[in-house]
């Protein structure tokens, strides 16, 4: 093979890249057809991201969850700094769940294959997926630190040079209650890594590349350009927002300041609620990656995910703050928290850049876990995902029932029936939930289930803007907040309940804001 010029034309790149992007879609695919649990075949809850020999990313599967298109990247280099390139060997596959360098709690495991050319590390392939159950309390937001919240898997090899990590394996399998599922989800994704390996090969030899370094570069190159002159149209200076939500045993307050610099932009979120002893906090990684991806979504949202978007933006926050806090703090719900980021970012640049943004979503993240034993005794456990109304555009109505800024789907009532001991009564749209104004936010919905269990099940919520409802923006009205109810009564669904056969919980999931004063429209 032969060497590259050090440029690409225009055409050139695009055939590359756009290979690069259809294998990455190709792996999603892969998971989707065999990975076990509905995490990933149904609600979408992983990604898959290719980087060069520096674990740079090079593209994201497109459908991917928004929170992924940094932490996973990331996690590559925290495999280069650990083990090390001159310690990684064809056939070898990495394996990590750690908070601080995956992707922000336990569930996500991270699977990571570097590839070789010959006996060069040329690429990784990496993927990361939301695992039915990695052991601890059912994803309890009450947990006070980590050690509370499951098994924790150090950056490690699963597989070295092709040989499997039995011991491993079955430490995973004797800390979960699925191990199947979750065994069956890891080897899926590892099957997935495998795919995108021979593939992203096989566009080796296609266009008789010797390395990707010239090619990286050149995209890296033309994407921080293209971002740095997005961010320059942004008039400079900077721009304040505040925001309270739900919170725990306190409301949480947050606060941005969004600094923009000519063809740079740095938001800093000091001021926001320190680190709490309950699972709500939000590592920085996670805190970054949805900061950079509300960047992105308001000034260049149709540019392909890859490393070279990402460096004209900055992220900084105090230590042991909410979006930035230290080990061993519990992190295991840190969505509940990390989704509301990018609504604090919009409400800053909004101010410079008010027709790019949109307003407060009514669904950061609306999921029931369960466990418990079949009636023929087997244990179980479970998530269904359920979603609010997105906010309204300045120059259209919000979304009905959408996951944003996540990218989760809802989970369908026919799937939740078949895995779990579930029966669903009701699942329809609240009328008028959305905020009002010149473009209305999006509706929430009502979903009834009644517990159909002969033994007791347990069950934990994650519901957010049941107290604080999705703000509007630039005079639009605020969305209906939602509820959990038990029998009928509101619940504090911030702690576990146990159900019996025959219980009904109703799900009212909250509308999205509204976008611009209505009574200021012409007749």
């Amino acid at each position: 093979m032969v060497s590259k010029p050090a440029t690409f034309n225009a055409i050139q790149l695009e055939v590359l890249w756009t290979r690069l992007i259809s294998i990455v879609d190709e792996a999603a695919k892969a998971i989707v057809r065999t990975a076990f649990s509905t995490l990933s075949n149904e609600a979408n809850d992983f990604a898959c991201v290719l980087t060069d020999a520096r674990g740079r990313s090079l593209a994201q599967n497109s459908g991917s969850i928004p929170s992924f298109i940094a932490t996973l990247p990331a996690t590559v280099r925290h495999f280069l700094d650990y083990i090390g390139p001159e310690n990684m060997r064809p056939g070898d596959i990495l394996v990590t769940n750690d908070p601080w360098k995956g992707t922000g709690h336990l569930p996500d495991v991270c699977i990571v294959q570097p590839i070789f050319l010959g006996d060069r590390l040329v690429a990784f392939a990496a993927t990361t997926s939301h695992v039915p159950d990695i052991g601890g309390r059912i994803r309890a937001l009450e947990a006070r630190e980590i050690y509370e919240e499951g098994l924790q898997i150090p950056m490690t090899k699963l597989s070295d040079a092709g040989q499997a990590n039995d011991f491993l394996v079955r430490m995973i399998r004797m800390n979960v209650r699925t191990p199947d599922q979750t065994m069956g989800d890891i080897w899926a994704q590892a099957g997935a890594c495998g795919l995108m390996a021979d593939r992203f090969l096989a566009m080796m030899n296609d266009y008789q590349l010797y390395d990707l370094e010239s090619l990286a570069d050149e995209l890296f190159r033309r994407c921080e350009g293209a971002m740095c002159a997005a961010i320059a149209d942004v008039p400079d200076g900077t721009y304040r927002y505040t925001m309270e939500a739900d919170g725990m045993d306190i409301p949480f307050h947050f606060e941005v300041a969004v600094t923009v610099d000519g063809e740079a932009i740095i938001a800093d979120y000091a001021g926001t609620t320190p680190a709490q002893p309950r699972a709500v906090n939000c590592p920085m990684t996670y805190t970054y990656a949805m900061t950079a991806y509300a960047v992105k979504c308001a000034l260049l949202p149709d540019l392909p995910n890859n490393d070279g978007m990402f460096r004209p933006i900055t992220v900084t926050a105090p230590d042991d703050c909410l979006v930035n806090p230290q080990f061993p703090s519990a992190v295991s719900a840190r969505a509940s928290v990390g989704h509301y980021l990018p609504v604090v970012v919009f409400g800053a640049l909004g101010q410079a850049v008010p027709d790019r943004v949109m307003a407060g979503a009514g669904s950061p993240l609306w999921a029931l876990t369960q466990t418990g034993h079949q009636d023929d005794g087997s244990a179980y456990a479970n998530v269904l995902f359920f979603n609010g109304g997105m906010g309204a555009l300045a120059n259209n109505d919000g979304e009905s029932c959408l996951s944003w800024p996540s990218n989760i789907s809802s989970t369908p009532v026919e799937v939740a029936e078949r895995n779990a001991p579930l029966i669903f009564h009701k699942k329809a749209l609240r009328p008028e939930s959305g905020g009002v104004g010149r473009h209305r936010g999006g509706a929430g919905q009502d979903i009834l289930m009644e517990c159909t269990n002969e033994t007791p099940i347990a069950m934990m919520f994650m519901a957010e803007r049941t107290r604080v409802p999705a703000p509007g923006f630039q005079g639009g009205g605020d969305g209906e907040i939602g509820d959990v109810q038990i029998n009928g009564e509101s619940v504090n669904h911030r702690t576990q309940h146990i159900l019996k056969k025959g219980d009904n919980i109703l799900v009212r999931t909250p509308g999205g804001g509204g976008y611009g004063d209505w009574s200021l429209d012409e007749p």
